[in-house]
């Protein structure tokens, strides 16, 4: 894919990773994009990089518009290998003595990971800097989502180069919103609901931060992803109602089984929550991955985990679900546990311990030795009765 001119010279020069299918524990169906920008002005910027094995791809877009050695300084927004892994051949390209702008944090990073004395600039949260006709503003954005994160904004043009925030795992043709802007709704949520979310009260005060700065936007580039240029405010209000958590009357029943007695409980749940007006939604782990379970529980009210017992502990699945869960510090859920077992049980009582460690709502817990019989069915619908008595209507 060529260059794309997004504005009065300034340039998307990224690169498609149609094949990525995972980062960092996050599964990435749809592939990716590493998202880097060139501004030209009395100073030529290039805003951040791509993966490492991409640099020449990144070359060949910058030399279609300009020769890359008339760069004159590069900005570093996040240090994490999938924006800078290109930098020391950047750095190389253009003359090392270039000077490369980042935050405090982000000179500290970048410095460990290269292990090179480059020609650091480090900007303060609010410090301009022109580059000609156009001036450039930059905002700290501590842990959304690293401690080196920042945003640069052209003020001229209204033009937000966001990092990490208001991107999407996306691999495809489209550069902009107005392209294909279902399919990225649900790709943005699900990029919040696993990346973003354990920084819900930090996103808060940006919003807050942005609107008392009075910062107008024409567009809003992400690292990953498309352009926002339709409607740029869409993605932060979303952004505002996703970070607040509020509960939904919409229940997920997330389970594992090992011989169909957990999930004949979990059907049981979830019909019975449909009886009591509450959307429900099973979710058998062995079908969803846990990146595509944590999106749907970004708006759900209430969570209901189930698993078997196996070797005095929990189904290895159902682990793993619960550490990437507890990892992300979801807020405002009420939930439960179930779950089957043969000689001992302990699987319910180490959900609980899981959800008592995170703080969460606990409304209540149900055990089934072997197949469930006429009273855990009826323990089953009480569960759904309590939990839909406590969602909002």
């Amino acid at each position: 894919m060529e260059a794309i001119k997004i504005a009065e010279n300034i340039y998307w020069v990224g690169v498609i990773d149609w094949n990525l299918r995972n980062l960092h524990g996050y599964s990435t169906h749809e592939g990716s994009s590493y998202n880097a920008f060139l501004i030209l002005d009395e100073k030529v910027v290039l805003i951040d990089t791509v993966k490492k094995e991409y640099a020449s791809q990144l070359i060949d877009k910058i030399s279609d518009i300009i020769d890359p050695k008339k760069i004159d300084l590069v900005i570093s927004n996040h240090t994490e290998m999938d924006h800078s892994g290109s930098l020391f051949e950047v750095m190389h390209r253009i003359g090392e003595d270039k000077p490369i702008i980042c935050s405090a944090m982000g000179e500290k990073a970048l410095k460990r990971h290269f292990k090179s004395n480059w020609n650091y600039r480090v900007v303060k949260d609010g410090e301009e800097f022109s580059i000609g006709k156009r001036t450039l503003q930059f905002f700290e954005t501590r842990m959304l989502h690293w401690p080196d994160s920042m945003f640069s904004y052209v003020k001229e043009d209204e033009i937000l180069f966001s990092s990490d925030a208001f991107g999407q795992h996306y691999a495809g043709p489209e550069r902009f919103d107005d392209d294909i802007t279902p399919e990225i709704w649900y790709q943005a949520k699900k990029y919040y609901a696993n990346i973003i979310l354990p920084y819900s009260e930090l996103v808060l005060k940006l919003i807050e931060k942005v609107k008392s700065a009075g910062l107008n936007f024409n567009m809003i580039c992400p690292d990953h992803g498309i352009i926002w240029r339709v409607n740029p405010l869409s993605i932060i209000e979303a952004y505002n109602i996703w970070a607040r958590q509020e509960p939904a009357r919409y229940a997920l029943v997330i389970y594992d089984t090992m011989w169909n007695s957990t999930k004949l409980m979990a059907e049981e749940i979830v019909e019975a929550l449909g009886h009591y007006g509450v959307y429900a939604k099973s979710m058998y782990i062995k079908a969803y991955d846990r990146s595509e379970i944590m999106a749907e529980i970004l708006t759900a009210g209430a969570v209901i985990i189930g698993s078997p017992t196996i070797n005095n502990g929990l189904y290895p699945t159902v682990a793993d679900f619960l550490c990437y869960f507890k990892g992300l510090k979801p807020v405002n859920k009420i939930v439960a546990a179930f779950g089957s077992y043969g000689w001992s049980g302990e699987a319910v009582k180490l959900i609980n311990e899981t959800f008592d460690s995170m703080k969460l709502n606990t409304v209540d817990s149900i055990r089934s030795q072997y197949l469930p019989d006429e009273n855990c069915i009826k323990s089953c619908h009480e569960l759904a009765k309590k939990i839909a008595e406590q969602l909002p209507s």
